[in-house]
């Protein structure tokens, strides 16, 4: 059952003032300030086990736009993980937006968690859209998040930063994939946005760091065509893993890295620093494919920590 909360809690704070990369962008929207009613949306999940060792979501708050509705439990392979849709009532991030979203997995819990579609980044005038997420996986949890697409609009600024507590024991299966914006809107607006800037860091639990990794997408300072960037790809796709060394190497040794000009697709992995698990890198010009790609990857890492599958993707997604 859900355990949504009567008393209703202050909204926790949003900010990107160290933020340098953003400091052009401070101005107030003539509309809706920044962060008004409405466009300062919260969510906080908790999944635990129940008294039959069912992991279920326990906790819940949501404040408006963002919107999760309760459990589902139709993935074949794994019927007993609890799938949540993050949605929202807002339409696209639009300038002056600021979202949080607080995910916690507890002792030996699962789950897996999407978005009901892809996120969209509304052109900009006066400031941008902000997005802070903390993500805490205790002992042997085991998380997959797996969002649709982030599309960012012609003159869209949007800044993220993620934080990553993950036990050692547990496994982070975290992806995001960004479009280089509409590429069919019109003339197209491939890389016409002002800025993105994306910024994911792993701890332990008692607040040691393992990694940060963080890039700024500017297309007037360095265009994502250089080569070296996105060259003639369109779309990028980050995973970061989290997971316990063998389960790591393991995973490492059994994916492929390649570039295959003929299916305009490229892949490739690494280690993260001080045993933290693995970073892989998918690049291509449609989001099925990139789509596939990250799922396939998922089903890897699924199948070597818990022994199952991914089954496949719904035919409308």
């Amino acid at each position: 059952m859900l355990n949504q909360k009567k008393e209703k809690l202050p909204t926790p704070e949003v900010s990107f003032d160290t933020a340098r990369e953003m400091s052009r962008y401070l101005k107030e929207p003539e509309a809706m300030y920044v962060g008004a009613p409405g466009k300062h949306g919260y969510l906080r999940m908790g999944f635990e086990l129940d008294p039959r060792g069912k992991s279920i979501l326990r906790d819940l708050e949501r404040r408006a736009p963002l919107i999760v509705q309760q459990e589902l439990y139709f993935d074949e392979e794994m019927p007993e993980m609890p799938c949540v849709y993050i949605l929202s009532s807002g339409g696209p991030n639009i300038d002056g937006d600021r979202y949080r979203q607080d995910i916690t997995v507890k002792k030996d819990a699962y789950a897996w968690v999407s978005t009901g579609a892809a996120t969209k980044l509304a052109q900009m005038k006066y400031n941008y859209s902000g997005l802070i997420q903390n993500i805490v996986l205790e002992e042997n949890a085991y998380l997959e998040f797996m969002p649709e697409p982030v599309i960012p609009c012609r003159n869209t600024r949007f800044i993220s930063d993620t934080r990553l507590s993950v036990h050692e024991t547990a496994t982070m299966f975290y992806s995001e994939i960004f479009m280089g914006g509409r590429k069919y809107y019109k003339e197209g607006e491939l890389f016409e946005y002002d800025i993105l800037s994306v910024c994911s860091h792993g701890e332990r639990p008692d607040g040691r760091e393992l990694f940060r990794e963080k890039f700024v997408i500017d297309p007037r300072v360095e265009h994502p065509r250089n080569l070296g960037v996105m060259s003639h790809f369109d779309i990028f796709a980050n995973v970061i893993v989290m997971t316990p060394p063998d389960k790591a190497s393991e995973i490492y040794d059994k994916t492929q890295v390649f570039i295959d000009n003929d299916k305009k697709l490229a892949a490739g992995i690494t280690r993260l620093p001080n045993n933290a698990g693995l970073l892989y890198k998918v690049l291509g010009m449609e989001p099925g494919p990139v789509k596939k790609m990250v799922r396939e990857f998922s089903s890897l890492v699924r199948q070597t920590v818990k022994g199952k599958k991914v089954p496949e993707e719904f035919p409308w997604r």
